[in-house]
């Protein structure tokens, strides 16, 4: 599997995780920590701006997502 084609699976696997829960993984949800830390990871190559072009879009429109259920009440 390329890094392109992990890449792609792990995007998948977060924007999942997001339309399933409307929440954005959580730090203190083990289960859910490989997920932030990619996010993270991915959010420190996009602003120093060393990210593939293909991925810049993509990710972007990932966090747009995140956005929307920012600070979301888990009791809703």
């Amino acid at each position: 599997m390329t890094q392109d084609e992990r890449w792609i699976v792990r995007y998948n696997e977060v924007m999942e995780f997001l339309e399933e829960n409307h929440r954005n993984p959580s730090k203190h949800r083990i289960e859910e920590h490989d997920m932030l830390n990619w996010l993270k990871a991915n959010r420190k190559v996009m602003n120093a701006g060393t990210m593939k072009p293909e991925r810049v879009e993509k990710f972007r429109k990932l966090l747009g997502l995140m956005e929307q259920y920012r600070r979301k009440n888990q009791y809703e």
